[in-house]
């Protein structure tokens, strides 16, 4: 018969994957508006530094107000839904990035190489641990 919370498996995994496409499309926006208001005062590398303090902010937040519906329990959990929103999203930067924005994998990853100033692997920690993070803070795991 399986585990009862087996039931529940797919639910919370499809509503982990429906706030991960609200913080790709809050992050779209985000990256639209730094390009418009934020690169031409300090151009790019420093928009991108500055982007990732403020898009984990965003991450922070669309998290605190997605995770109660969510609903997964258990620490494991939640660490399972910050993974997935990882490979989601490295999978989107990459793929976005190369494809559709013609930049070459050396520029991506030079986002997230600390030795040329990249700190978009913080911003990805962030992401990862934001859903076990914030179900703590809300006491839901």
């Amino acid at each position: 018969m399986g585990h009862p919370t087996a039931i529940h498996e797919p639910a919370w995994l499809l509503r982990s994957l429906g706030i991960w496409v609200a913080l790709i499309l809050a992050e779209v926006l985000h990256g639209m508006a730094r390009a418009a208001w934020l690169v031409p005062h300090v151009g790019l590398h420093r928009s991108n530094q500055i982007g990732v303090f403020s898009g984990s902010a965003i991450v922070l937040g669309v998290a605190y107000l997605g995770v109660p519906w969510v609903a997964a329990r258990g620490n494991r959990r939640w660490l399972r839904v910050g993974l997935l929103w990882l490979v989601l999203t490295l999978a989107f930067e990459a793929g976005f990035g190369h494809f559709v924005m013609g930049q070459t994998w050396q520029r991506l990853a030079a986002d997230y190489d600390p030795a040329q100033g990249g700190m978009l692997g913080l911003g990805m920690l962030v992401l990862a641990l934001a859903p076990w993070w914030v179900a703590r803070v809300r006491g839901l795991a």
